[in-house]
């Protein structure tokens, strides 16, 4: 296998001077004082080092993440006798003793050993994501500081640091180079030889640091439960303009230079081809990269924004108002916005950062972004900081295909796919089962067993949810080449489906045992419980992936004998079922909830991001789900609240999501933990608040957002045109390019006074596209009086114009 050597280089020039470009509010994040918690700081990251700037003159910490470093590895945690107990289980649930059959469950069910250690593994086996090291910049001069800026440019992916100190004007400029795969710091003064600072990598446990000749060196290895895991590496070398260079303990002194760089070079022992770790020592690794002579920041920057562009500037929404809003700190505008004040390029900003932060924590070839992207502080994340398949990590991915990052997703299909070796093993032992499955926690070593509680951990479509986005990866691209090379993925998910569905007493195939995902509910003789029987995700998932196979299949020409069966099967899944409140049911009967006020809708997964519930085809199921989202209300964490944008938006509803996407933008100050539904918000960075920080927030808010201006799903993948335009004035006019529609089309709109003015239509591949053409507008020479569906004789890279 080819050696591939990661490279962190972050440099650091002290130099006054204002920035080239006045930063616009939709592309900026502003503070007007250093981070105190990491939840103020900047984030930076090119897809597999992360960088949080914090931005302190006096001692600066930079903290420093790389993706793949996780504690823990492979963990056997199958209980290979677990099928001897599912027959009794599912018998259980069928004569309706669900307490019976959820004590059963816990007992025989989940998984063996320890599993997520409850979300806290850093020291077991299943493990966490963790902090790789802090670089800190200690300045001899703590003096007072005045005209203190920060700032990040999501446009550029740059962040800015600048400030003053007994008359000499300080700014530091950083970037995690896209180019050369490495971060750099510039800093440089108003004064020559005015920089007097130590530098140090530090990190509180699994390491030891130390200088060697003028390099500080980082080496260090994470526990895997009583044994040795992950070993990683760091080499910082400083290189100074003017001045001099001298180690002073762990650190490296500066004195009297003029400019500087420190130049971080780090790397782990993880094998990105998911064969484990690799046999490597990655420091005599990092050793062997010659020390850089020069500084090249000016010049590499240029390369970085290049590379970054490429990827950013593919979808942009822009405010069409003049009046573009005074430049004031990030929280300030938070809390404007939440007492009613107007900003119209907030929810642009929020845009901008979700397809930034998306672009910066996943790249193809790479692990897919965590619950926190890559950006992490701790060194016991919450929840681990893995991937949990109940919705958290797919929500991560909703923005992908619309706002044109769909090659982004690679890393979340790969990682599905590799889920495969241990999910057939998993459906061998719990449930005697062809295919693969997977439940509800992962991590890079493929964990796949059920949970270690039954009130959680025995969900068991969360493999076949991740497989539904190489479905919907096909819609968008048309790709059959990746549809036939991700195929077996989908059948292999859909044979385990099939193979588990047992029939209850309506004649109805459902799934068994199961729950609906973290919540709870409460039997006509007052039993609450979480175990049960086709609950309505489950059927909806496998209605969702049996309907891609048999798709799939035709495209292909293959397999059709399979596809014949799976037809069959699917008409008589358990459907979807309204209420005695006129509220959708979450499970197979008309159960009372135990918290009405769930964080998780997840029995409106059929209307979002499913399509078989929409307003055109299924009104009386819509009006179901717009009765269970007034009884859920507007609360809940800051990733639920994502979630119900897109529903308010799948729904037309632009007032109401703009309703939630004000919630989501709530500011808090909460950085502890708190499970209850409501406290969700935003912190001051846009770090999306469950609370704690879980970047599925952000990443669903942007797809919410991208939902409110352009949908195409269903069976026909209509293009729809601004299904969701809120009323409010904020958004009457605006430009939005580079949105992709089901059928590989990119999407480009106008709009003035809540009115389309211009449309143009960029077909990717050539084939039949169909468009809801607004009233009053005119395509094809046509103009229409009301709005009407048309189909369209689509040529790849051809325009079509509506106006």
């Amino acid at each position: 296998m080819k050696k591939v050597i990661f490279i962190l280089i972050i440099t650091v020039i002290c130099s006054c001077g204002s920035r080239k470009k006045d930063i616009a509010n939709d592309i900026s994040l502003r503070f007007d004082s250093p981070a105190k918690v990491y939840t103020e700081s900047l984030p930076l990251g090119n897809g597999r080092l992360g960088a949080m700037v914090f931005g302190n003159p006096d001692v600066e910490t930079i903290v420093l993440n790389e993706i793949s470093l996780w504690s823990g590895g492979h963990q056997d945690a199958n209980r290979e006798d677990a099928n001897q107990y599912l027959k009794e289980i599912q018998d259980l649930l069928l004569a309706k003793k669900n307490k019976e059959a959820q004590a059963l469950l816990q007992q025989t069910f989940v998984c063996k050993g320890s599993g997520s250690g409850h979300g806290n593994s850093a020291y077991g086996e299943y493990g966490c994501y963790q902090i790789f090291s802090e670089l800190n910049i200690d300045w001899d001069d703590k003096s007072e500081v005045t005209n203190y800026e920060r700032v990040l440019d999501v446009e550029d992916a740059v962040a800015y640091v600048s400030w003053n100190r007994n008359m000499v004007d300080y700014q530091m400029k950083i970037i995690t180079d896209f180019g050369k795969d490495r971060i750099h710091v510039k800093i440089k003064s108003s004064k020559p030889k005015s920089i007097n600072l130590k530098t140090s990598l530090n990190r509180k446990e699994n390491a030891k640091s130390s200088v060697n000749g003028n390099r500080l060196v980082l080496e260090g290895q994470l526990p895997y439960g009583d044994k040795k895991g992950m070993k990683f590496a760091a080499v910082a070398d400083v290189i100074q303009n003017g001045g001099e260079l001298s180690g002073d303990g762990a650190k490296l002194k500066v004195s009297n230079a003029s400019e500087v760089e420190i130049v971080v070079y780090a790397m782990t022992n993880f094998d990105y081809g998911y064969k484990g770790l690799k046999n490597t020592d990655p420091l005599a690794e990092l050793l062997k990269i010659s020390k850089p002579t020069t500084l090249s920041f000016e010049k590499d920057v240029k390369t970085h924004t290049k590379r970054y562009s490429e990827y950013f500037n593919r979808c942009r929404w822009r405010s069409l108002f003049e009046n573009k809003g005074e430049k004031i700190t990030t929280n300030e505008r938070l809390i404007r916005y939440a007492k009613g004040e107007k900003d119209p390029e907030l929810p642009i900003l929020y845009f901008n950062f979700g397809r930034y932060l998306l672009i910066c924590s996943s790249r193809p070839g790479l692990l897919p972004a965590n619950l926190q992207g890559l950006w992490a502080h701790e060194y016991q994340t919450p929840w681990n900081g893995d991937y949990h398949l109940n919705i958290n990590i797919q929500m991560n991915y909703w923005l992908a295909e619309m706002t044109n990052l769909a090659d982004l997703a690679e890393p979340l299909h790969r990682f599905t796919a590799a889920l495969q070796d241990n999910g057939q093993k998993t459906a061998q032992a719990y449930y005697n089962a062809p295919g693969w499955v997977a439940h509800v926690i992962s991590n890079p070593w493929f964990f796949t067993s059920p949970g270690e509680n039954a009130g959680w951990g025995s969900t068991l479509t969360g493999g076949a949810w991740l497989a539904t986005h190489l479905w919907e990866h096909f819609r968008y691209t048309k790709d059959t080449a990746f549809l036939k090379q991700y195929y077996p993925v989908i059948k292999g998910a859909v044979e385990f489906l099939n193979s588990i569905l047992i029939e209850e007493e309506h004649g109805w195939l459902v799934t068994a045992p199961s729950n609906s995902p973290e919540h709870a509910y409460i039997t006509a003789d007052g039993f609450t419980g979480n175990t049960c029987m086709g609950p309505t995700m489950d059927m909806q998932i496998c209605r969702q992936l049996m309907y891609a196979n048999i798709k799939a299949s035709e495209i292909l020409g293959i397999d059709k004998d399979f596809a014949g069966k799976i037809k069959e099967r699917v008409k008589k899944l358990a459907p979807n079922q309204i209420g005695s409140k006129g509220d959708l049911n979450e499970w197979l009967e008309d159960w009372e909830d135990s918290d009405p006020h769930h964080r998780h809708v997840s029995h409106l997964y059929g209307l979002h991001p499913y399509d078989e519930i929409t307003p055109e085809l299924t009104p009386e199921l819509v009006a179901a789900c717009r009765k269970t989202l007034e009884i859920r209300d507007d609360g809940g964490t800051g990733w639920s609240k994502a979630w119900k944008i897109n529903f308010w938006a799948r729904l037309h509803d632009g007032d109401h999501a703009l309703i939630l996407f004000k919630g989501l933008l709530f500011p808090t100050e909460n950085a502890g933990m708190d499970y209850g539904a409501s406290g969700g918000g935003s912190y001051p960075n846009l770090f999306c608040a469950h609370p704690p920080f879980q970047i599925d927030g952000n990443f669903g808010g942007t797809s919410g957002l991208a939902e409110m201006l352009l949908q195409s799903h269903g069976d026909e993948e209509v293009i729809r045109f601004l299904p969701a335009l809120p009323t409010d004035s904020d958004w009457a006019q605006g430009e939005v390019k580079g949105l992709l529609a089901r059928g590989n089309v990119s999407v480009d709109m106008k709009w003035n006074n809540h009115r389309l003015s211009e449309i143009t239509l960029l077909p990717n591949v050539t084939g039949k596209i169909k468009a809801l053409i607004p009233e009053g507008m005119t395509f094809d020479s046509k103009k229409f009086d009301k709005a009407e569906v048309v189909t369209i004789d689509a040529v790849a890279n051809k325009k079509l114009k509506i106006n």
